[in-house]
């Protein structure tokens, strides 16, 4: 069976600036291979209506799932709703539901939901909301794209709304194997190992600390006795390795 696919979409100058570091890609990336859908391409996007609607429909065609990170706030600049709208060719307005869940943030929601604040509960026509439990104010889901917030702890729970409505396939399985000497001392017979097992991803990842190289021998595959069986011959090359 093949897994599921997915796309991740961060929106914001803040991120493309360096000015905030993103999190919620790492978090989504784990959360879906637990669920067994496969995320295959992420791409941040500046606060530009026209990349945000060229990535979303670029990403919605080639993926089963795309997820969206940021820019549904209520500032000028927070434009993603608008732009997933544009994408699907739908309109969007202030939708009732999305505004009485709104008001209960406040104790005189007449008076305290203003126009910025409003236009939290736009919400694109035919979309279905997200659970907020952290701010109140919803993400959405339209097709196969799901809108949330950038805020970490809102991000993670809103995914955690709607990763029980997605279907997924076989969680994708791992283990570590850990060599002491330098990437280019294993290079050649993990090769070999590499290639007598194709159902399994082999990746080395080389790592320098308090002056001892070494590397760590990831080995990903969504079968157990196929991971089994590449990993026993990977920790075997431990004794046959011996520094250049």
């Amino acid at each position: 069976m093949t897994n599921p696919t997915a796309a991740m979409i961060t929106i914001g100058d803040e991120i493309l600036s360096g000015r905030t570091r993103d999190t919620n890609m790492p978090h989504l990336a784990a959360a879906l291979t637990e669920l067994g859908i496969d995320l295959r391409e992420t791409r941040v996007v500046p606060d530009v209506a026209a990349e945000i609607i060229a990535a979303v429909n670029a990403l919605r065609s080639r993926y089963d799932h795309v997820f969206t990170s940021g820019g549904i706030g209520p500032t000028h600049d927070d434009i993603t709703a608008d732009c997933i709208a544009a994408a699907f060719g739908v309109g969007i307005d202030v939708r009732e539901d999305a505004r009485a869940i709104l008001a209960t943030n406040y104790t005189n929601p007449e008076v305290d939901l203003n126009p910025a604040r409003l236009r939290m509960a736009r919400i694109p026509d035919g979309a279905t909301l997200i659970e907020n439990p952290i701010s109140k104010a919803p993400g959405f889901s339209l097709g196969n794209v799901h809108v949330m917030a950038g805020v970490p702890s809102v991000f993670v729970a809103m995914l955690a709304s709607v990763l029980p409505t997605l279907t997924g396939g076989r969680p994708l399985l791992s283990a570590t194997v850990r060599f002491l000497v330098r990437e280019g001392d294993i290079a050649g017979p993990l090769a070999t190992v590499a290639a007598a097992h194709p159902d399994v991803s082999i990746g080395s990842y080389p790592f320098s600390r308090d002056g001892v190289h070494g590397s760590n021998v990831v080995l990903r595959s969504q079968d157990a006795e196929k991971l089994k069986q590449a990993t026993r011959d990977v920790e075997a090359l431990l004794a046959t390795i011996t520094p250049a």
